[in-house]
C-alpha cells in the first residue's frame, strides 16, 4: 500500500472508536469527487481498488438496516446475500436513510462508530488482505487498517456474495 499518507484529519466517531480500541491505522486523506467511489479514492491514493473497502447500508425486506463491506472493485450480489443471511430481499438504503442509520454523511459511511449498533456482513476474501484502506467517517478520508482488527470491533459476519464489478 502506497505510504502517501495525508496530514492529520480531526476526528470522527470513527477514528474515536479506533483509537478508544488501541487500533493502529494510518490515515489518508483524497479530495472527495462526487460518484467517483472507490476507483477515484484508490487513483488519488495509488492503491489497488481490491484494497479499498466500500461500506454499503443496506436493508433486508423488513426494512432492518445492515452493513456490507465490499472490495472497491467488485459489486455485492444481493441475491446471494439475501441466501446466506438469510433473508428474503436485501436492497441497497435511500440516501437520506442510510445517513440516519449511520450517523455518516453517503461517500463518507464507515462501519466503526456508527449512530446505531448494525450487523456488519464482510466479504470473507477482505480478511485475507494484508491491509485495506475503509472509510475513516468523512468524504475524502480513508483509513489503512490491518482487516484482522475487524471481528473485534465489529458484529462481523462473514459472508461470500462479491461479483465482478461489471457483472450484474
Amino acid at each position: 500500500m502506497s505510504k502517501k499518507s495525508s496530514p492529520h484529519v480531526s476526528e470522527t466517531p470513527a477514528t474515536q472508536l479506533l483509537r478508544q480500541h488501541k487500533i493502529a491505522f494510518s490515515e489518508h486523506v483524497y479530495d472527495y469527487v462526487e460518484h467517483g467511489g472507490t476507483a477515484e479514492s484508490a487513483r488519488q491514493l495509488g492503491v489497488p481498488e481490491h484494497e479499498v473497502v466500500k461500506t454499503l447500508v443496506m436493508q433486508d425486506e423488513k426494512a432492518q438496516p445492515l452493513i456490507v463491506l465490499m472490495h472497491g472493485d467488485r459489486q455485492v450480489s444481493l441475491k446471494e446475500l439475501a441466501r446466506q443471511i438469510p433473508c428474503k430481499k436485501v436492497e441497497p438504503c435511500k440516501p437520506e436513510v442510510a445517513q440516519r442509520h449511520s450517523g455518516y454523511m453517503v461517500g463518507g459511511t464507515s462501519p466503526f462508530g456508527t449512530r446505531k449498533a448494525l450487523p456488519v456482513f464482510v466479504e470473507a476474501t477482505i480478511l485475507d488482505l494484508p491491509k485495506i484502506c475503509i472509510n475513516g467517517g468523512r468524504r475524502g478520508y480513508l483509513v489503512g487498517i490491518d482487516p484482522r482488527v475487524l471481528p473485534d470491533l465489529l458484529p462481523l459476519r462473514s459472508v461470500h456474495c462479491a461479483l465482478d464489478a461489471d457483472a450484474q
